[in-house]
């Protein structure tokens, strides 16, 4: 929903580091945060809430990153943009499995399981969405991303958000899963 409106601000803070980054590949700051992804799925797969959140503020800046070193020193790819969503949604699935395997009830389960099953029919509805936007050149000229990223109700920075209340309270993720699905 704010993703948008963020994107300059986010842009302007990150801009200084991406162009000291000019001979490091966007693709493999993607990976990097892959890796930081994983870290913080496994923090919270052993209860180390405090590190997953460290890791998962750490995942996002460099998936911020990524993109903005690739726009600043043009070097943007299908590529590039292929894997940064398919890193992105690696992380969006194996960090509510971290929690959820690491203190696992069969509620806990459910909620784990509609979560999921929403994301997976809104990427798949998103993603449809963009193909078919990007068929009919139903975009703007100044489009900062690898395809066009429709707007919805929940974008990447409530899912920021999200995910770092869901490792502050670790104890209530099955009411919270159940309320950002719904949101979703």
């Amino acid at each position: 929903m704010f993703d948008s409106s963020l994107r300059r601000f986010k842009d302007r803070l990150g801009a200084p580091l991406a162009r000291r980054l000019s001979r490091v590949s966007p693709t493999l700051i993607s990976l990097l945060a892959l890796i930081v992804g994983l870290l913080a799925a496994y923090a919270a797969f052993k209860g180390q809430y405090l590190w997953a959140l460290t890791f998962w503020i750490l995942n996002r800046i460099l998936d911020g990153l990524d993109g903005l070193i690739a726009r600043l020193h043009r070097c943007q790819s299908d590529f590039g943009g292929y894997v940064d969503i398919l890193t992105d949604f690696i992380i969006y699935a194996a960090l509510p499995l971290g929690l959820v395997a690491g203190a696992p009830t069969t509620e806990r389960y459910l909620a784990l399981a509609f979560l999921l099953a929403v994301f997976y029919v809104n990427a798949a509805s998103w993603m449809v969405l963009a193909a078919i936007l990007e068929k009919r050149a139903a975009h703007s000229a100044d489009t900062q991303t690898t395809i066009v990223m429709p707007a919805g109700l929940i974008g990447g920075f409530e899912t920021i958000v999200a995910y770092g209340i869901f490792l502050l309270f670790p104890a209530y993720i099955t009411i919270l899963f159940s309320i950002f699905a719904a949101l979703v």
